[in-house]
């Protein structure tokens, strides 16, 4: 059995690659979400009980993943092992564009700050 999930289920605009959805639901083994991040925003310091992956798409990031701080840029793929400690900001100027990968049908998250 296969599943196609309409754009309308999971994008919080029609237009905008932006919103996230759980393919548990679906049968699937991921969660994804899809960011647009202002400059200056970001998730505060959170940490997951499996890996997460960050594509980035445009933009730049600056990344903490435990005690270490990376700068990712457009192409750049960020591997985050699970029970890591991390966060990301956008420097700016421009927008940044991530799709992240949950390697989890659904989303479990502890904050940290």
């Amino acid at each position: 059995m296969h599943s196609i999930i309409d754009r309308s289920e999971w994008a919080e605009e029609p237009d905008k690659w932006l919103g996230e959805v759980q393919l548990g639901a679906h049968g699937g083994n991921l969660c994804l979400i899809f960011n647009l991040v202002a400059p200056g925003q970001g998730p505060r310091l959170h940490k997951h009980p499996y890996p997460e992956t960050f594509i980035i798409r445009a933009g730049r990031a600056l990344f903490t993943v435990g005690d270490e701080t990376v700068e990712a840029g457009p192409g750049k793929i960020v591997v985050v092992p699970a029970d890591t400690p991390h966060k990301f900001i956008n420097p700016g100027p421009d927008v940044l564009e991530t799709i992240d990968i949950h390697e989890r049908g659904s989303f479990i998250t502890e904050w940290l700050e």
